[in-house]
């Protein structure tokens, strides 16, 4: 992708977040943007550092992790195509308390907070969307919070790969594949399994005739029938 083609106000105005504002507002927003290529590995930001900007992944995959004192990583979120995030942190003039990492090349763009917040006085329903955007996020993470408390790594994981199904749109013998965007050894941490459990799950399902494991690729092969597989304990 040619950088000096990239139209940001265009992207800005296909984002959720800043779907609602006029082309000047999207002007003056943007000129407080800035856009950076990541390789492999890259960090987009590290526990911290001050943060001055949130982030919008707009190819490839960002992993937010954290590291316990023990040296573990714990896989927070994927951020992919589309996704922002470190909005909340952005206000509250706190570093970053987690870690942000391109799982693939990527190229992220940065919302500098001067030109958040100068959009926020000129207009505060800005700042509804904002505190919008702020709150799906938060829904999202508790259900997170509650899937891992309650819902055994095998419903998880079942979860994790029907997330994107609608049931009612599902019928007996439906099929679906789905392509895991990054690494298992990733999706396991990011559903607080380890990578062997994960491994074991997928194994199961696929001797139950509920999946096909091609590398990356699950093949679904009755939807309807997952759904209903029964839970195993964690």
């Amino acid at each position: 992708m040619d950088m000096r083609a990239f139209d940001v106000p265009r992207y800005l105005s296909v984002l959720p977040l800043f779907s609602d504002l006029s082309p000047a507002e999207l002007g003056r927003l943007a000129q407080g943007c800035s856009m950076r290529r990541l390789a492999r590995g890259d960090l987009v930001f590290r526990v911290g550092e001050p943060c001055e900007e949130f982030h919008v992944t707009v190819l490839g995959q960002i992993k937010l992790f954290a590291i316990s004192p023990a040296g573990q990583e714990k896989v927070i979120e994927l951020a992919g195509p589309g996704h922002s995030f470190a909005e909340a942190l952005m206000f509250t003039d706190k570093p970053y308390i987690i870690n942000a990492q391109a799982l693939t090349d990527s190229l992220v763009l940065s919302v500098g907070k001067a030109a958040v917040v100068a959009e926020i006085e000129q207009d505060p329903r800005f700042a509804m969307r904002m505190l919008a955007g702020i709150s799906r996020r938060l829904h999202g993470l508790v259900h997170d919070v509650e899937a891992y408390a309650l819902h055994s790594g095998m419903q998880r994981v079942i979860g994790y790969l029907l997330r994107d199904q609608q049931a009612e749109d599902c019928v007996s013998g439906d099929m679906l594949t789905v392509s895991l965007p990054v690494s298992k050894a990733t999706v396991a941490s990011r559903l607080s399994l380890t990578p062997e459990y994960f491994s074991r799950v997928l194994h199961e399902l696929e001797a139950a005739g509920l999946i096909e494991v091609d590398r990356r690729d699950i093949r679904i092969l009755d939807v309807r029938r997952l759904e209903r597989y029964p839970s195993t304990p964690a």
